[in-house]
């Protein structure tokens, strides 16, 4: 095995990986259907025992995140997502919507504990957690990681940077896990203070977009930074490692890049927002679309480990913007698309010269009149808005996972 490796499971052929994750998937959908109300309706038609494969898998419906906070309010407080009663949960936490999460009993429940040794954290290494402890779950993500390595915890949380510094300068900590902007607040309150927090030499950061300025200064200071992405619904996702090459997917998911709006996967390489597939029993996401975008990177890792590997952080799905008073969807464009299979892609780009609001359809397809005339039909019979329609050569359209954007300028 790979030293530097959580466990071999990091290392094994991808082949044999895919094979044990979808003997396992069957057995998930069947738990979610069965004990899960939500789920229960959603795969009310769906053969647990046949989804087996990721074409299998890419016909169940996609639930989005944007979507929990009508759901949950309908049956509180989950949805009728959960997998098993209150009583067999450890904790039940709050985030912004507010959407309600569940946490099971079972050790490092949100999985960080493997990306958390892939950034250099090992047993008896103090860890200072400065993620959040108030309502959401971000603080007990990484607590539960820490404990499962072997590593004592300092709960932090966020704010009063200058006790923080204190505690740092007395305790010694030999890494940090929180965002990299209250690690940067940190940093600039020692300087001022005069407080030495030298003991930091690692780091795991979340929950925000880690700028090229703050790797420099970070660097500077001697602290390794790696970044980790999560979410509050599904714990860790993907981790980055020493190898510095994307951020290499979690051995207990499944993942699929779609394009927004449906749930279609992209081919790989493309653009698109992530959906994902758990193995909790508490909280069985079946297609969960995080409304998240990234890519998947060809490949493997230097590092040695052999799973998937995303891009980062390339922006939001939901794109959804208001065009003369009425709000175009990006499952409306996929809609569209749907009706003309001589459209490969397509984007709605929103301008407003003059003042006025315009849509128009850049489509990647063999132009012709005939085609062009009926797409604007169904742009106007989907959106209700007219809209033009443009021709692009195939490839013409960034690879960015955009389907609508707006160019509207104000100034």
């Amino acid at each position: 095995m790979n030293r530097d490796c959580f466990d071999p499971r990091e290392t094994r052929d991808a082949a044999e990986r895919e094979r044990e994750l979808f003997a396992r998937l069957p057995a998930q959908v069947a738990h979610a259907k069965s004990q899960s109300p939500y789920y229960a309706d959603a795969l009310a038609s769906v053969e647990p025992g046949a989804i087996t494969s990721r074409a299998a898998l890419a016909r169940l419906p996609v639930l989005r995140k944007h979507q929990l906070i009508a759901i949950q309010k309908s049956r509180p407080p989950f949805g009728g997502l959960e997998g098993t009663p209150l009583a067999g949960l450890a904790q039940v936490f709050a985030s912004p919507g507010p959407i309600y999460e569940a946490e099971g009993r079972e050790e490092d429940n949100w999985r960080f504990a493997r990306g958390m040794y892939a950034a250099g954290f090992r047993p008896g290494d103090l860890v200072y957690n400065t993620f959040s402890y108030h309502f959401t779950p971000g603080g007990f993500m990484a607590h539960g990681g820490a404990k499962k390595l072997g590593c004592p915890v300092f709960a932090a949380g966020v704010g009063q940077s200058e006790l923080q510094v204190q505690a740092i300068q007395a305790l010694r900590p030999a890494g940090y896990v929180g965002t990299p902007s209250f690690l940067k607040i940190l940093i600039e309150k020692a300087d001022e203070t005069g407080t030495d927090i030298s003991s930091l030499k690692k780091a795991v950061v979340s929950g925000e977009a880690l700028f090229p300025a703050q790797k420099a200064l970070f660097a500077e200071r001697g602290i390794a930074v790696y970044q980790a992405f999560a979410t509050a619904d599904l714990g860790m996702i993907a981790f980055e490692t020493p190898a510095r090459e994307g951020l290499v997917l979690d051995e207990d998911l499944i993942l699929e890049i779609v394009r927004p709006g449906t749930g279609d996967p992209v081919p790989e390489g493309e653009v698109g927002e992530i959906v994902v597939t758990t193995f909790n029993r508490h909280y069985p996401l079946v297609r969960f679309g995080t409304g998240d975008m990234t890519a998947i990177l060809p490949g493997f890792s230097p590092c040695g480990r052999s799973n998937m590997r995303i891009k980062g952080w390339l922006g939001r799905a939901d794109q959804t913007t208001k065009v003369k008073g009425m709000f175009v969807h990006p499952e409306q464009v996929a809609a569209v698309v749907k009706r003309h299979p001589g459209i490969s892609r397509a984007r709605l780009v929103v301008t407003n010269p003059e003042g006025n609001d315009v849509m128009t359809l850049h489509c990647e397809a063999a132009a012709s009149e005939a085609l062009k005339a009926a797409i604007a039909d169904s742009v106007r019979d989907v959106t209700k808005l007219r809209g033009e329609v443009v021709f692009v050569a195939p490839g013409g359209l960034a690879n960015d996972g955009k389907v609508i954007a707006d160019e509207r300028k104000y100034d």
